[in-house]
């Protein structure tokens, strides 16, 4: 099989991407206007399956496009792992000219550390980054009123 990368918005089909990340442990259920607006807000890679035409994985950065990136919604159909199609969605999202100046890229991954360090990410230094975790009951379900 053969895969395409691309970064190009008009190649974003909501469904399809909505179904692939409401299938990962860190967005369980996720309402697909969330995933619009995430969409929207961000430089997404997709990598493409040439036959059918499928997005078979996303990969998504929240940016200023100055200095600051944060990747995350890495995600590959389990049918089309082990193709590379992770680094090269992530080759993609960093040869791209509006993020030459940025000085910092973070994530965080439950399993994938192998691949992240493959792209220079390393282990954050505690007593350094901080979080706030907010209930993500919002995204299963549509508020009141």
């Amino acid at each position: 099989m053969s895969y395409t990368i691309t970064l190009d918005p008009a190649r974003q089909e909501l469904d399809r991407i909505h179904a692939l990340l409401a299938s990962t442990y860190w967005s369980p259920g996720i309402r697909k206007e969330v995933v619009a607006r995430a969409l929207a807000s961000s430089l997404t890679a997709l990598a493409i399956e040439d036959g059918s035409g499928q997005i078979v994985g996303v990969a998504r950065v929240v940016t200023d496009y100055a200095t600051f990136a944060w990747l995350c919604d890495v995600f590959v159909d389990p049918e089309h792992r082990s193709r590379g199609l992770s680094k090269r969605m992530l080759a993609a999202l960093e040869a791209d000219p509006r993020l030459a100046t940025l000085r910092r890229w973070c994530l965080a991954t439950r399993d994938a550390h192998g691949l992240y360090t493959q792209f220079g990410y390393q282990p954050v230094r505690p007593g350094v980054w901080m979080e706030k975790r907010l209930p993500d009951a919002n995204w299963q379900q549509m508020p009141p009123g």
